[in-house]
């Protein structure tokens, strides 16, 4: 329990805008923040394998794996897993923080495997009437929509777990450098 009470004059100075001790320590925390680098760790993570299961199938390097959407392992559930994990880790798992951080990696998985999923197919679809349309027809021409936006629930399962065991991995790193 933090007392409020107990806000020392170094400390108000230090949350002062402005003052040159609070961006120093605003942008030195930003690179020990351990929920948003677990977060950042864990997307590429997961874009990195993509790029190496599409090199694996396709034999050919894909640089646009690197931030595309859809495959396996799901880069958004990894992202917003290992967010949630990590606030939980270090606030509490009991505290509204972590809570509004779990429903969003709820909301986040969910349009993953429904919503972006359902757009893919009718993408998918929509790109077939269009290439079966007679040449002179004035839509024949048109770029294709993009087809791989969402997830299999494999996917989002397997960017879940990803997102847990960064948060972990991180929460363990975390420890042993508190006690050192």
């Amino acid at each position: 329990m933090v007392d409020v009470g107990a806000t020392s004059a170094s400390s108000i100075h230090d949350t002062v805008p402005g003052s040159s001790s609070s961006s120093l320590s605003s942008s030195s925390s930003l690179f020990v923040n351990y929920p948003l680098i677990c977060a950042l760790v864990a997307f590429s993570i997961a874009q990195s394998i993509k790029f190496f299961t599409s090199w694996y199938k396709e034999r050919r390097w894909d640089l646009k794996q690197l931030v595309a959407s859809g495959g396996m392992p799901s880069s958004h559930s990894a992202t917003v897993t290992a967010l949630a994990a990590a606030i939980g880790f270090q606030e509490g798992f009991g505290g509204s923080l972590f809570a509004t951080a779990l429903i969003l990696a709820c909301v986040v998985m969910y349009d993953a495997f429904g919503v972006r999923l359902q757009a893919g197919r009718q993408a998918e679809v929509l790109n077939q009437i269009v290439y079966e349309l007679p040449a002179e027809h004035p839509l024949s021409e048109s770029r294709p929509l993009r087809e791989l936006l969402g997830h299999t629930p494999p996917q989002v399962i397997a960017g879940g777990l990803l997102g847990i065991i960064t948060a972990s991995i991180g929460h363990l790193i975390t420890m042993i450098g508190s006690k050192s």
